[in-house]
């Protein structure tokens, strides 16, 4: 159990992770993509029309993956900042430097998406309402981290500052999930819920479901493949650095 769990602890070094990413981020890529041609047949072709909102709904096999994404990467993020703060390991402040700019990109697709959904549904593009003004303060939180750590020359220091920044942002991860039953909103509330039934079609629900694994796998591969990028760039006066590109 031992030598297993030392195993491992020994992808903690760059040095180690490196040839592991290279292995994983093209089966991820390859899962991400298959998933994504099944979610969107399913999602367009197969899943039937609403009753209430007809075919404009379509839109939330998009952005009801990339809105859920857009809070997981960020709660990852954090712990992965927040390891590197407390433990002061190389590969936890590139691994959240790794993850920001994916989560940034999915809250812009969330905001965006919500936008093309709230238009025909509620008769504009944006209301500030505790749900999308929350999810644009995620938004500014992910831009913010990666402001932060290009502002600051020095790697370590920089992985520091952004772990403070991306920890006090986790308060903000909640307020986006309760929002619509914290408040009174525009948004609806969740269609599906781990205490009730789903209140959609079958076909819906898995659609959906197929899509956010497709964002997930999306996510890990270019996590993954960017990282590999950072550790590159940050351990370049490594002697094995020099052989992993030769």
């Amino acid at each position: 159990m031992n030598n297993r769990v030392a195993n491992w602890f020994r992808f903690a070094s760059p040095q180690n992770f490196y040839p592991l990413a290279g292995r994983l981020w093209p089966l991820f890529a390859m899962l991400g993509t298959v998933l994504a041609a099944i979610g969107l047949w399913m999602s367009f072709f197969v899943a039937p029309t609403d009753a209430q909102q007809g075919e404009g709904y379509r839109i939330i096999f998009i952005h009801v993956p990339v809105s859920w994404m857009s809070m997981f990467i960020y709660l990852v993020m954090a712990a992965w900042a927040g390891l590197g703060l407390v433990f002061n390991t190389r590969l936890s402040g590139m691994m959240a430097s790794a993850l920001a700019p994916t989560g940034a990109l999915f809250a812009f697709l969330s905001l965006w998406t919500g936008a093309l959904w709230g238009k025909p549904m509620w008769g504009a593009w944006w209301v500030w309402d505790a749900r999308l003004t929350s999810e644009l303060i995620l938004l500014f939180l992910y831009l913010g981290f990666m402001a932060l750590q290009a502002a600051i020359d020095d790697p370590r220091r920089a992985d520091k500052a952004g772990a403070v920044l991306a920890l006090v942002g986790v308060i903000n991860v909640p307020i986006i999930y309760f929002s619509v039953k914290w408040w009174n909103t525009l948004h609806q509330g969740a269609s599906v819920s781990m205490t009730r039934s789903p209140s959609m079609a079958t076909t819906m629900l898995w659609g959906m479901l197929i899509m956010s694994l497709a964002a997930w796998m999306y996510a890990i591969a270019v996590a993954l493949l960017r990282v590999r990028c950072i550790i590159l760039e940050r351990e370049s006066h490594a002697d094995w650095v020099r052989h992993a590109v030769e």
